[in-house]
């Protein structure tokens, strides 16, 4: 009958426009089944690459000058409310800094703690004229310690062989610069051994 033949021609046509990569013979053999399994062929989506941001290089920052304090700005009094801050900070990092706290449980918290606004003092150095040294930390970089003191000087202080001390509610610890050389951010994830040879 007509109708069966249009059919035909139609589900043909389907099958052609649906499967495009099969040849006629193929189509043919497939009507000849019972059930007729259509295959998707979906289009290839371009990936867009994403462009990065990239921050600026070593040289741009020091040609910036973002790093540097101005001299208006290297004053004690200034970086008091700074400090005052950091102590609030350690106390709720070591739970209340309590007289029972076990000195070594503090001590590892505070090799990973944020250093800046913490105040200082040079206990013992290579370099005599380093020792007594006392002031805020402004920054800590993998080297150095820049720090400001009560006479209203910024000093550059090299971790490198020098022991620094910072005392906070009766507790005293003591910091081997050597043993320090690392970025604040690196600092957070390192693991410290607790026991080692100290030297300066």
């Amino acid at each position: 009958p007509q109708s069966s033949e249009k059919a035909k021609t139609i589900v043909h046509a389907f099958l052609k426009r649906s499967m495009p990569k099969m040849k006629d013979e193929a189509i043919q053999d497939m009507l000849t089944r019972k059930a007729v399994v259509l295959e998707h062929y979906p289009k290839k989506k371009t990936k867009q690459k994403r462009k990065k941001t990239k921050g600026f290089t070593a040289k741009q920052r020091r040609e910036l000058r973002l790093f540097e304090i101005e001299p208006e700005q290297q004053r004690y009094a200034i970086f008091l409310p700074l400090h005052e801050l950091w102590k609030q900070y350690i106390r709720d990092l070591c739970h209340g800094l309590k007289p029972d706290a076990q000195p070594h449980m503090i001590q590892s918290k505070l090799l990973k703690a944020d250093l800046h606004g913490a105040i200082v003092t040079v206990t013992k150095s290579k370099c005599p004229s380093y020792v007594g040294i006392t002031g805020i930390i402004l920054q800590e970089f993998k080297h150095i310690f820049k720090i400001i003191t009560k006479e209203d000087k910024l000093k550059v202080v090299p971790k490198l062989n020098n022991v620094f001390s910072l005392e906070l509610d009766g507790f005293i610890s003591y910091i081997y610069g050597s043993k320090f050389l690392l970025r604040a951010s690196e600092r957070s994830a390192k693991k410290f051994k607790l026991k080692g040879t100290i030297d300066l």
